[in-house]
């Protein structure tokens, strides 16, 4: 079983640093910080979003963002994810320009006739209205259904207290999140690390995209921090069942749980954990 994991090469940068030690002289210190750059994603040379991610894996990145917001249905639709600027110009790295098959139309704004966000139904008039946005996601992706048999608690419990040991950038830095796949028996797919826990979960549901290995049924989404209603959001786009996270849930994240029958599980450290919807798929 292949697992992709965070290229920590790119997401760490040394600085100078005064280090300061109770009442001691400042020392001159280095230390490791997470990288944080901004991501422009364009749309046949038109930007549709800009997000502030940890370099590395952006193609995973691009794609899991594109099937969150419901732009693409599969890989297929897509013919090329390709940086673009000219070589050696520092925008590049940060500028991804997809390609769309003949047929398929990216999401359009009838009023403004700009690009929108479907996923989190963005639009000028309300940003993102919690209840309008839970509705769209209903209408677009079916709740989930129940997988017999379940997860066991202890299988749950070890799977987030494991995705400490698969955080080299945390390691080194304390300032970046992850995000783990894992399946029922506490196996793990896939392991990014990201300034932001959304990119993560995006760079997860990308890779799965690029093995058609979606949707996630017998899957839990394994978050550090907490749960918002974007981490949710894209657990129920990609068919992933369970989110378990160290910390607690946003409201809107219960809400949207609860519509898509996903099994939300916050507080999960040691051997216990607050479950918020869908219980019954814990055992």
């Amino acid at each position: 079983m292949t697992v992709h994991r965070q290229m920590m090469n790119l997401g760490i940068r040394s600085i100078e640093a005064r280090r300061i030690v109770g009442r001691a002289p400042p020392e001159s210190a280095h230390d490791d910080v997470a990288v944080e750059e901004p991501l422009e994603i364009r749309i046949a040379g038109e930007r549709l979003a800009v997000t502030m991610r940890t370099p590395g894996h952006d193609r995973e990145l691009v794609l899991g963002f594109l099937f969150a917001e419901g732009v693409i249905g599969s890989t297929k639709d897509v013919l090329g994810v390709v940086h673009c600027g000219r070589v050696g110009d520092e925008a590049r790295e940060n500028t991804i320009d997809v390609t769309l098959v003949p047929g398929m139309k990216p999401p359009i704004d009838p009023e403004t006739g700009l690009l929108t966000r479907r996923g989190t139904l963005m639009t000028s008039a309300c940003g993102v209205c919690g209840r309008r946005s839970i509705d769209d996601l209903v209408a677009r992706v079916a709740p989930l259904a129940h997988t017999n048999p379940g997860i066991a608690r202890s299988v749950l419990t070890g799977a987030v207290r494991s995705l400490r040991d698969r955080q080299p950038i945390f390691g080194r830095t304390g300032g970046c999140h992850a995000v783990s796949l894992v399946d029922f028996d506490g196996r793990e797919i896939a392991t990014y690390e990201d300034i932001g826990r959304h990119n993560a979960v995006d760079k997860v549901v990308g890779s799965r995209l690029l093995a058609d290995a979606l949707p996630g049924a017998g899957m839990v989404l394994v978050v550090s921090g907490r749960s918002s209603f974007e981490i949710v959001q894209k657990a129920f786009s990609a068919g992933v069942p369970i989110v378990a996270a160290v910390s607690a849930p946003s409201s809107l994240a219960i809400d949207l749980a609860k519509r898509a029958n996903i099994t939300l599980a916050g507080f999960v450290r040691d051997e216990t954990m607050t479950v918020y919807t869908s219980p019954e798929r814990i055992t």
